[in-house]
């Protein structure tokens, strides 16, 4: 998952961040309203981690400008707030989850695992297509029920060219997706070359079709045809 931490306290994020990196996502952190205006104005993330009480802004207003972008990152309201009116007016914006302050990271990590569920794989762990099984939460693929073992960077690019099959995926994206803002998007792109051949001879030699178009110029496309 590529997840986006908006929160200003440094015993809070920096716990958040040595969690879910610690189990292979990929994280970003914003401290104030500024900083966070321009994270999610520039890249995508599977969720949000938002703090409503930032030092130079309101994070509903940062709420509000996500949603008249159109864009469909989860978001996961992480605040002390506990009246019902603030979780009502975070609901009511778009959030697609409130979690209050205190809270175990399992609890978070489980609220932001069932979001990214919803958003992306219809509510279940288990995504389907053709003869391509992959177990999101186990991290397991099989091709016609036979394992296929991968690592965690073909892992992630599957599921990501499973959550956007059909479409034309750029390597821009898909460099974001895999490494985060931190990577250089210059213009090369034999990390993602190697990464898409590995995976591609993977799948083929446990007897998968070929899924996998590139597109010249842009990218790449995973679809049936």
């Amino acid at each position: 998952m590529k997840i986006l931490i908006i929160e200003d306290e440094q015993a809070l994020y920096e716990s958040i961040l040595a969690y879910f990196t610690g189990e292979g996502n990929i994280c970003e952190l914003a401290t104030d309203f500024v900083t966070a205006s321009e994270k999610i104005a520039l890249y995508h993330y599977d969720c949000i981690l938002l703090d409503l009480g930032l030092p130079d802004g309101e994070g509903l207003e940062l709420l509000t400008r996500l949603k008249s972008m159109n864009k469909k990152d989860g978001v996961l309201i992480i605040s002390a707030r506990h009246s019902l009116d603030d979780r009502l007016a975070g609901l009511d914006l778009g959030a697609d989850d409130y979690l209050v302050k205190p809270f175990h990271l399992s609890e978070l990590k489980a609220r932001v695992s069932a979001i990214v569920r919803r958003k992306n794989f219809e509510g279940t762990n288990l995504i389907i297509f053709d003869e391509i099984k992959v177990d999101v939460a186990a991290m397991k693929t099989t091709v016609n029920e036979h394992p296929v073992v991968l690592t965690k960077k073909e892992f992630d690019l599957l599921v990501y060219f499973l959550s956007n099959k059909n479409k034309v995926v750029t390597k821009n994206a898909m460099a974001e997706h895999l490494w985060g803002d931190e990577m250089d998007l210059s213009n090369d792109f034999d990390f993602i070359y190697t990464h898409v051949k590995n995976l591609k001879k993977k799948l083929s030699e446990a007897g998968s079709k070929d899924h996998l178009r590139s597109v010249y110029g842009i990218g790449y496309k995973f679809s049936s045809q």
